[in-house]
């Protein structure tokens, strides 16, 4: 057992070395004071927020719903209307069955979305092509658009209106980031102070 275990302690130190440099660069702090004006101007005009992705991203995306929606509910009542288009099994197995697999989000947010609504697509690539196609339909639908990326941002960098691109080519670390984006998010929302402008 000792030999097989041999190779764990250098492998965690690395491991946590490496998502503590992908979390000490700037970037965070400037997504966030562009994000969370985005979040409290929806929950202000009643507007909705979308998330979707895959895989790993579309498990962070219903996560995002869950505590957003649910952690963050003030003493007034005021709530955050959020939707994970990953959660519609059958709207997604339809359209990826009749039409194409990157149509999922896409067709989802032609029917639901409107004006003054907020996209957050997340895709660690930054190339998933239902992410990318559910971007360029939000931005026709005048809805504001982050994208939770990594690797260097691939196409959705330059789709989106807040980009957040975890310096890292990890995709371990970059969902991780990912997730401590949207607890970072929560908790901000959650403890926000009367007089922060809504």
């Amino acid at each position: 057992m000792t030999d097989t275990l041999s190779g764990l302690d250098p492998y965690v130190r690395r491991y946590l070395s490496e998502e503590k440099a992908a979390l000490q660069e700037p970037y965070l702090l400037e997504a966030m004071r562009r994000i969370v004006p985005l979040l409290l101007g929806a929950r202000t005009t009643e507007r909705t927020i979308f998330f979707f992705g895959n895989g790993g991203s579309a498990s962070t995306a219903s996560h995002f719903v869950v505590d957003i929606g649910k952690a963050t509910i003030r003493g007034d009542g005021k709530r955050f209307r959020c939707v994970a288009l990953v959660d519609n099994v059958e709207s997604v197995t339809a359209w990826a069955n009749d039409a194409d697999y990157s149509k999922v989000f896409s067709e989802q947010l032609k029917g639901l979305a409107g004006p003054g609504d907020v996209a957050v697509g997340i895709s660690g690539s930054g190339n998933s092509p239902n992410v990318l196609e559910a971007m360029r339909t939000a931005r026709a639908l005048g809805l504001a658009t982050v994208g939770l990326t990594g690797m260097g941002g691939g196409k959705l960098k330059d789709l989106v209106d807040v980009p957040v691109v975890v310096p890292s080519n990890s995709m371990q670390h970059i969902e991780d980031v990912h997730l401590l984006v949207c607890h970072l998010l929560t908790a901000y929302l959650r403890d926000e102070q009367p007089g922060t402008p809504r």
